[in-house]
């Protein structure tokens, strides 16, 4: 008899987009002064068959409240880089112990390239240790 496949070889994901914030983040004194819009999108990858098989939400990630905690960061302590602000972003995804990894992409929409362009954005991912 053939051994069974496994239960779901890929990670189930929860992706979080578009979260939007006025922050002072940036290398620049007029950035720090002025701010601008920053976009965060983080996707999750977890295992969601015990939440899916009993419908319960405790056996998942409650999306509003990493919503919530993902804004925080973004309108907290300004950071010179968006890979600083992406690491920070990430930690937190992953202080969640149902998280086994996570990507963040920050936007930097109004950043001053002194070209035109649409968007800037710095994108990582991290596994959990």
């Amino acid at each position: 008899m053939a051994d069974p496949l496994p239960a779901h070889p890929t990670p189930d994901r929860i992706a979080l987009r578009g979260v939007c914030a006025h922050a002072h983040h940036g290398v620049y004194a007029f950035e720090r002064e002025r701010g601008q819009m920053f976009r965060v999108d983080a996707v999750l990858e977890l295992d969601t068959v015990a939440a899916a098989a009993g419908d319960d939400l405790e056996k998942t990630v409650n999306y509003a409240e990493l919503a919530q905690k993902l804004y925080a960061v973004l309108t907290g302590e300004p950071v010179n880089l968006l890979e600083t602000l992406a690491q920070r972003l990430a930690d937190v995804c992953l202080g969640d112990p149902l998280v086994d990894a996570v990507e963040i992409t920050v936007h930097k929409p109004q950043a001053e390239l002194g070209v035109p362009f649409d968007d800037v954005t710095v994108a990582i991912r991290r596994e959990r240790a």
